[in-house]
């Protein structure tokens, strides 16, 4: 396939056009790898930077993602989560995807700084501190630290690579009414792009939730990353 280099569309633009037409025909499948820069400007004809400059275009329209180490792949669909207190584990299997969790802590420890504020705890009260990698498909979507009141409450590594949070919360008699969560951007730091595969420096989208019981109690502070082309949040408005 060759480019028209006599049309006043630019090449890079041209370049990115095809590309994209390959993705939508399923030429080239979701999550699969791209052809280095230097074969796609063989078969199209153009120059490296010319296909470096259409990805980027690609990348910013959020249909590729440059894997950290990897390359650069189709993005898969979106997980689209609703405005509703779910795990996100339950969420993928609604979705037709296969979770995976990747532990990367579990600890007791007292109440850190940035969470004892929503929890209402002091810096003795005990907490669970949990940090895990989710999966989707073997793609890494989401970055979790959690704090979690200690009390009455028994969390294990095995446990939480097989199971959601919430779902072993209720399992022990905590079950989570409502929430209050904000949801905001920033971008990767060195740790953030190794976990979740993406360039340093990559949009992130940032939720950060405190959910409480039916008493009012907050039971859990979260922080969690999400790379901004897997995550999308559905709602409905209605006139007031």
């Amino acid at each position: 396939m060759r480019l028209d280099h006599a049309s006043p569309v630019p090449l890079y633009h041209q370049a990115a056009t095809c590309i994209e037409e390959m993705i939508a025909s399923g030429a080239i499948g979701l999550g699969e790898k791209l052809e280095g820069e230097v074969e796609l400007a063989e078969r199209l004809g153009v120059s490296r930077p010319t296909i470096r400059a259409a990805l980027t275009v690609l990348v910013d329209k959020g249909l590729l993602v440059r894997r950290r180490g990897y390359g650069t792949v189709v993005a898969a669909m979106p997980i689209t989560r609703p405005l509703a207190l779910t795990s996100l584990h339950d969420d993928l299997i609604e979705a037709g995807r296969t979770p995976r969790t990747e532990v990367l802590e579990v600890s007791t420890q007292p109440c850190p700084e940035e969470a004892r504020g929503a929890l209402q705890l002091t810096a003795t009260s005990e907490t669970y501190v949990l940090r895990r990698l989710r999966f989707a498909d073997e793609e890494p979507i989401a970055l979790m630290r959690n704090t979690v009141r200690a009390e009455g409450l028994t969390l294990s590594r095995s446990a939480l690579q097989d199971r959601s949070l919430y779902h072993l919360l209720g399992q022990q008699g905590i079950r989570l009414y409502g929430a209050h969560q904000r949801i905001g951007a920033t971008s990767a730091d060195p740790e953030q792009s190794r976990h979740l595969q993406v360039e340093q420096g990559a949009a992130l989208v940032q939720v950060v939730r405190t959910s409480y019981d039916a008493a009012g109690t907050p039971i859990e502070y979260a922080h969690l990353l999400y790379p901004a082309h897997s995550y999308s949040v559905e709602m409905t408005l209605m006139e007031r």
